[in-house]
């Protein structure tokens, strides 16, 4: 009885003690620390340290300096648990989140972007923009410069709605003179039997009469020989004397022409965007083609005229760069080109291109073209033309001058469209357009069927007429 007793006492009191450590408190604390990537974070524990635990190494490393200092590291982006014992029995869990060092990415924004709202957000790996910016280029700039500073770039910005663009008025003027002269001077003799010869003497420069028929008697007889000339161009001066049997063709010319054309073509577009301006036509040339339609001809056209074409640019000083290329070009026949039957006109062209800057109103000369030819030919008969005096029959010369000038004007404006109530602009016209036909009176006297006809059909033509 007595042993029975003592084993039941001892059982109750480890059962006692089992319990009572059971029911020890298990955790009494529990912290949420953000660290900085790359940062190290001491913790002053306020009791002996028997063992530390972390989570994930690779994030947070977590190693007992002293009995009663932490040092934990950051290592990688993410979220860890860092549990601390105590050798007391009690337990401490730590939430440990380390982020990026979101400050040198806000430096470099600030800097970059002085006018913009930009905010930067970190969440595990990644980084997130948002904000509002100015323009599409601002947004894509900044996620570019974020991108070498971290893994990934999440770009929630957004951009601010754009404004009007302004419209810019490009005036333009071509100015072009063209002048011409010329001066001819010649003489062909011909001789339809004088001094018994027939003959003639040209210089060969100008068409000169050619013989067509000669013809005598056998034996020969100054009488019964006659001669035949074929004029093709009697130049300008023609004398024969019958009597002398002799003819002269003189030819002295002088010419003067003067042409001139003055075009201001304006142009309106916006900002960053190209115009093109075509006054002029277009001309037929044949092409042959080849392959399976080897030989065969059709017809393409070509521009010629006046044409402009900018791209103008504002810039924040107030001023406009653009890029300006006006052409001029004229169907040149002196040129043309004859090919199996088709005469191939040529285009005089004058193309100038540049890039200027100017402000609002400022005018500039693009181009200052001056063209200045002469051409001197000269013929003369070998020997006779040494002739004293009389030499100058047998010489024939033909001078050519010309003279051409282009100059190119370039204005840009700013302009405003009209607003609903402002009053449009139209054509002026010389005289009314479409007058008004007046009723007729009603206390004139009533006319007759004949004369209501007639006035019906009066007031048909006039009808008829104004439209």
């Amino acid at each position: 009885m007595r042993i029975h007793g003592r084993t039941n006492l001892l059982g109750r009191l480890v059962t006692v003690v089992t319990a009572g450590a059971l029911s020890l408190p298990a955790q009494t604390t529990a912290e949420d620390l953000r660290i900085t990537l790359g940062k190290s974070v001491v913790i002053d524990y306020p009791t002996d340290v028997s063992r530390i635990s972390t989570s994930d190494p690779a994030i947070v490393d977590a190693v007992a300096v002293s009995t009663r200092e932490i040092l934990l590291h950051g290592k990688g982006h993410g979220v860890a648990t860092v549990v601390v014992w105590a050798k007391t029995g009690q337990r401490t869990f730590y939430s440990i989140s380390v982020e990026h060092n979101l400050e040198p990415i806000r430096k470099v924004l600030k800097d970059t972007f002085p006018s913009e709202d930009i905010h930067v957000q970190a969440a595990r790996d990644s980084v997130t923009l948002t904000g509002l910016v100015s323009n599409a280029q601002v947004s894509e700039r900044a996620a570019a410069l974020v991108a070498s500073l971290s893994k990934t770039v999440i770009n929630n910005l957004t951009v601010a709605p754009t404004a009007v663009d302004k419209q810019i008025l490009l005036r333009v003027k071509f100015a072009e003179l063209n002048r011409t002269w010329s001066q001819s001077i010649g003489v062909n003799l011909l001789s339809t039997g004088a001094l018994n010869t027939p003959g003639r003497i040209t210089t060969g420069q100008f068409a000169a009469p050619s013989p067509t028929n000669l013809s005598g008697t056998i034996p020969g007889q100054i009488q019964g020989t006659t001669s035949n000339f074929s004029i093709s161009d009697a130049l300008n001066v023609f004398a024969f004397r019958p009597d002398l049997n002799l003819a002269a063709f003189v030819r002295a010319l002088q010419s003067e022409g003067a042409l001139q054309i003055l075009a201001e073509p304006n142009l309106v577009t916006t900002n960053g965007k190209e115009a093109s301006f075509l006054v002029g036509g277009e001309f037929p040339v044949p092409v042959l083609q080849g392959g399976a339609n080897a030989g065969a001809v059709t017809i393409q056209f070509r521009e010629f005229g006046i044409r402009v074409s900018f791209n103008p640019s504002l810039t924040n000083n107030k001023t406009i760069k653009m890029f300006v290329r006006p052409e001029v070009s004229t169907i040149d026949l002196a040129n043309a080109v004859s090919f199996s039957g088709f005469t191939i006109p040529a285009l005089a062209t004058r193309r100038m291109e540049t890039n200027i800057e100017l402000g609002e109103g400022q005018s500039f000369v693009i181009a200052g073209l001056i063209d200045d030819r002469v051409n001197d030919t000269m013929a003369k008969v070998p020997g006779l033309a040494s002739i004293p005096i009389l030499g100058v029959l047998f010489k024939s010369r033909e001078e050519r001058k010309s003279k051409s000038e282009l100059v190119v004007m370039v204005t840009p404006e700013i302009v405003n469209p009209l607003n609903p109530g402002d009053p449009k602009p139209m054509p002026s016209m010389p005289r009314e357009f479409m007058v008004p036909i007046k009723p007729a009176s009603t206390n004139a006297p009533a006319a007759t069927p004949s004369k209501q006809r007639n006035a019906g059909s009066s007031r048909a033509s006039k009808t008829v007429a104004s439209r």
